[in-house]
């Protein structure tokens, strides 16, 4: 049920958003030390077709102490770790300028 709510929300995106890209995975990892988060999209053609170009956004943030006593400083800006020279404020920002890079949305 909730990969069919998913693929319909991915299709109404495709129509009505200019930045139309889907979301193929998002993991957490890292615990104690540090934590990083990635998100994996597809972009979509100017038709609105996926094409196979993938961007892959990654942020982190360091961490001190263990277990319930972990204390960690705030996470660092999204980048496209393809091209780490910019920073974003949040993913969704970070894929639309990926792929925008490569002449897709």
């Amino acid at each position: 049920m909730k990969k069919v709510f998913f693929a319909i929300i991915a299709v109404i995106s495709l129509f009505y958003n200019a930045n139309a890209y889907i979301v193929l995975s998002t993991r957490d990892f890292g615990k104690d030390d540090a934590k990083n988060q990635n998100v994996i999209v597809k972009c979509t053609t100017d038709t609105g077709k996926t094409s196979d170009e993938t961007c892959s956004l990654r942020r982190y943030v360091k961490c001190t102490g263990k277990d319930s006593k972990t204390n960690c400083n705030s996470w660092q800006p999204w980048r496209d770790l393809r091209d780490p020279s910019g920073t974003y404020s949040d993913w969704k920002s970070a894929a639309s300028a990926c792929c925008k890079k490569k002449g897709l949305r």
